[in-house]
């Protein structure tokens, strides 16, 4: 795995211990299985966001914490320029950018999400408790939420229970850019 994923994984372990919880009782409360949540925090899969938004509010951090180990700083307005953000390299199938990582106390993660051309084929889905609201920027997508599946052109959006497993493809031989905001 990338030093990403193990600098997060070290962070994963180092707050449950903190917070004197079993690896048992930390699976149990952001439903995964002990293998699962072992494995995360051991470094050796990927770590998917939803799970990172789960153990982020079982422990009361922010998710920038987690991902970055610095907590976010501003509370009033936070400013993201054009191609920045905080890149979150960790999945395979999407490339993920957090457009609000400095904004302390986040009621949603706005996340800039990139699927090159060929990724999730299979379309693997997941899931995760709350919402989200998916805008299409550039490109096409091919969305399933569920058993139903639609294809999303610029300027269309999709908004939907995100614990219905969900999966996103890029189509027409283009990489896809949409605006994810996740609710958790």
């Amino acid at each position: 795995m990338s030093d990403q994923v193990m600098q997060i994984a070290t962070r994963l372990k180092a707050l449950r211990e903190i917070s004197d919880y079993t690896v048992a009782e930390a699976a149990a409360a952001t439903g995964v299985s002990e293998a699962e949540y072992s494995a995360y925090e051991s470094g050796s899969v990927d770590i998917p966001i939803s799970f990172l938004l789960k153990f982020s509010a079982l422990f009361g951090v922010d998710t920038t914490t987690v991902l970055t180990g610095e907590a976010p700083r501003l509370s009033v307005c936070a400013l993201t320029r054009k191609n920045m953000g905080v890149d979150i390299n960790r999945a395979e199938h999407y490339i993920y950018k957090n457009l609000a990582y400095n904004f302390n106390h986040r009621k949603v993660e706005p996340l800039l999400v990139t699927v090159v051309p060929g990724a999730n084929a299979k379309m693997e889905t997941n899931s995760h408790s709350g919402h989200e609201f998916d805008y299409v920027l550039e490109g096409k997508l091919r969305l399933k939420v569920g058993n139903q599946t639609m294809e999303l052109l610029p300027g269309d959006s999709a908004y939907y229970d995100s614990i219905h497993p969900h999966a996103m493809q890029a189509i027409g031989g283009e990489a896809c850019r949409f605006l994810a905001i996740v609710i958790p």
